[in-house]
């Protein structure tokens, strides 16, 4: 254990390393501040990027590309030193930078960027700069057909003392460039750019609100009060009035079932009858172990990183550190999946823990990965920024080898040495009860359907926020508001997970195990039902590469949905289970 002690505090000092702003670049009065340009792609794909030199523009004689950090691989950064000559404190007049003759295969190139409304991004001093490489006119009465390409960067940058606070960049101050059919064949291109300084009083400090107030993109997403507050109130409402209704049934339940003898041969229906056979052993115990430990292991996840995000330790500045931050905690929470996997298989009597362990591990990093290489692969055909790099895949690989997968591997063992001796307050019968037949409400896919649907009318309104920051153009920084959704969702999780267990025993049923996780998984489904009403009614997403990529980790984050839920639901379910039949008298 001291080991794993030493391992989680290494990685907890490499994420506050990794996500501490500091205290930024200081320059001098006619220093050379770096500008590198990064990506572009179409404004409405928002994972649709690709290299700023695949474009023909101008480029240095070599390109030298800038060290990134893992999360900004992972977000697609690609950024490269530019032939920009920009210095700290100097006003710089209209300089040409290049005169550019693009070839036939060039100019198309530049006019479908152009039709598919490209942006580009540049980066100066960790600050953002976005523009717009061109803009289209269509005319109908009669049909005209024009291509404007901007040629000219004026580039505006803010400075308090001897830091950057914030820049711009602007391309409209100077006439563009006609790039349609009717231009003539031999085209130049002059490049030309300048560069206006202005003092601020903003501090360094501050420099991430005058970011988020950028207006390229969409604006961050406000704060929707009454929207929370009416979703609080109904799983409030909802809550107090299920618990209310339940206590008073159970309160007449443990009255009559504890009364006198004869009373209680008279019943012949009830849950009580099922004490026999309410606590037998799933089938698939490995499989159910291994769900409630990777479902585990992710409501951890999700908690610290929405923590670390409330207590601001992702700087916008600080590019990816979301990601970074992620993969970390993901490798350092894998021992929280091997130890509740374990522990649980073995109170339920397994003996092929190794198996176990394995099955743990890999319960959703196969999937992942099988997911992850058809994404992966189509961005490299389509030669993206999304596409990892061969270096970036063999660091994740050797984070998993050595990090994630041992942690699995010492949480299971320890799992395994601290598991109890499962002790149920009732006798389990050699001869397993006939279940009646059931009414189609009382049948696992009604009960899938109400949970599923109860679940996330809970979180529709904040995940059309969510889905519009990770598929959109939003600035999503609302990670208070983001907690108290998931605690809602949890508490609504527990809530139906109880009443429904309770039904299904007064029912005769006794399969709750299974039927917990499944009830309450199916929150996924209806997750991936709205992605696909996103994709279609609420975005302008279009090609094969956006289409694969959001399809593709939206199954990921619909199956991990699955097992978060699927987990909350199953320990509600169990020890609700456990109270009611351990109040009961037993011969």
């Amino acid at each position: 254990m001291s080991s794993l002690k030493r391992a989680a505090l290494g990685v907890l000092l490499l994420l506050c390393f990794t996500c501490t702003q500091g205290a930024g670049n200081s320059y001098k009065d006619g220093d050379k501040i770096p500008l590198y340009v990064n990506k572009v792609g179409p404004f409405f794909n928002p994972q649709e990027t690709y290299p700023y030199y695949t474009l023909p523009v101008c480029r240095p004689k070599t390109v030298v590309f800038r060290e990134l950090n893992l999360g900004q691989l992972l977000i697609g950064d690609r950024m490269a030193v530019s032939p920009y000559e920009i210095r700290f404190g100097v006003n710089s007049p209209k300089t040409q930078l290049c005169v550019l003759r693009p070839s036939t295969e060039e100019l198309q190139h530049l006019k479908n960027a152009v039709e598919d409304l490209f942006y580009f991004e540049f980066v100066l001093d960790d600050v953002r700069l976005r523009g717009f490489l061109g803009r289209m006119e269509e005319h109908m009465f009669p049909h005209r057909h024009y291509l404007y390409f901007w040629t000219h960067h004026h580039f505006t940058i803010l400075k308090n003392g001897n830091q950057v606070i914030h820049a711009t960049v602007n391309t409209t101050l100077e006439g563009p460039v006609r790039l349609d059919d009717n231009v003539e064949d031999n085209l130049a291109i002059p490049f030309s750019y300048s560069v206006e300084w202005h003092d601020t009083n903003v501090a360094y400090k501050s420099r991430d609100e005058l970011a988020k107030r950028t207006k390229f993109f969409r604006e961050s997403v406000e704060v929707h009060w009454l929207s929370v507050f009416n979703s609080f109130m109904l799983t409030v409402l909802l809550m107090g009035f299920m618990a209310v209704i339940l206590m008073r049934v159970l309160k007449g339940d443990m009255a009559r079932y504890n009364s006198d003898e004869e009373e209680q041969d008279s019943e012949d229906f009830g849950w009580k009858v099922l004490h026999g056979d309410v606590f037998r052993f799933p089938a698939h115990k490995s499989i159910l172990a291994s769900i409630l430990g990777s479902g585990m292991q992710f409501l951890t996840l999700a908690i610290g990183i929405v923590i670390m995000a409330c207590f601001d330790l992702f700087n916008i500045h600080r590019h990816g550190s979301m990601a970074t931050a992620s993969v970390l905690v993901y490798a350092l929470t894998c021992c929280v999946s091997g130890y509740v996997s374990s522990r649980f298989f073995r109170a339920l009597d397994g003996q092929r823990w190794t198996w176990n362990i394995i099955l743990t591990a890999s319960i959703f990093t196969l999937p992942f990965f099988i997911v992850w290489s058809v994404v992966n692969s189509v961005a490299w055909y389509n030669q993206s920024t999304q596409a990892l790099p061969f270096t970036t895949i063999f660091l994740l690989m050797l984070i998993w080898c050595f990090a994630g997968f041992p942690l699995t591997v010492i949480g299971g063992i320890t799992g395994r040495n601290h598991a109890d001796v499962f002790n149920p307050p009732c006798r389990t019968k050699n001869i397993a009860r006939e279940i009646p037949v059931l009414s189609s409400p009382h049948r696992l896919p009604a009960r899938m359907f109400i949970s599923g649907c109860l679940q996330f009318s809970s979180i529709s309104v904040e995940l059309y926020y969510i889905f519009s920051t990770m598929w959109g153009r939003r600035v999503y920084t609302l990670y208070g508001i983001l907690l108290l959704v998931f605690v809602i969702l949890v508490s609504m999780t527990i809530c139906l997970s109880v009443v429904q267990t309770y039904f299904q025993l007064r029912g005769g049923d006794y399969r709750w195990w299974w039927h917990s996780v499944l009830s309450a998984g199916a929150t996924g489904m209806f997750v991936f039902c709205y992605a696909v009403f996103y994709y279609f009614r609420r975005s302008q997403m279009s090609g094969t590469l956006q289409t694969v990529q959001y399809f593709g980790y939206t199954l990921l984050i619909c199956y991990v949905f699955f097992l978060t839920q699927g987990t909350v639901a199953f320990f509600s379910s169990f020890f609700f289970t456990r109270y009611i039949y351990s109040q009961l008298k037993m011969d």
